[in-house]
């Protein structure tokens, strides 16, 4: 664990003489724990971000392709909706 004091946002620094109970050394322990795994991760968070990896590329990628196919087939299906829509419309007019 981290040496430096854990400054109370109230009274300043907490030392060694300060009037706290057990469980409220614990608690402040466990924050003390939850920032160092909290900042560990936002490192780390960051490494990954700034080299993304082969395999995240890849599977990027393959999403990619799949969401390109999707949206052609969309695009096919609305333009053979309006194209239909059109030629019954067209129907219609002529009667």
């Amino acid at each position: 664990m981290d040496s430096s004091p854990i400054t109370h946002a109230v009274s300043g620094p907490v030392d060694e003489d300060a009037q706290l109970s057990p469980l409220e050394r614990d608690v402040l322990d466990e924050y003390a724990t939850l920032v160092g795994n909290l900042d560990t991760l936002s490192n780390t968070l960051s490494d990954l971000a700034s080299r993304p990896s082969a395999e995240i590329l890849d599977a990027l990628r393959a999403l990619e392709r799949r969401t390109a196919a999707v949206f052609t087939l969309l695009k096919a299906s609305v333009y053979s909706i309006v194209l239909q829509q059109e030629i019954y419309g067209g129907d219609e007019d002529a009667n």
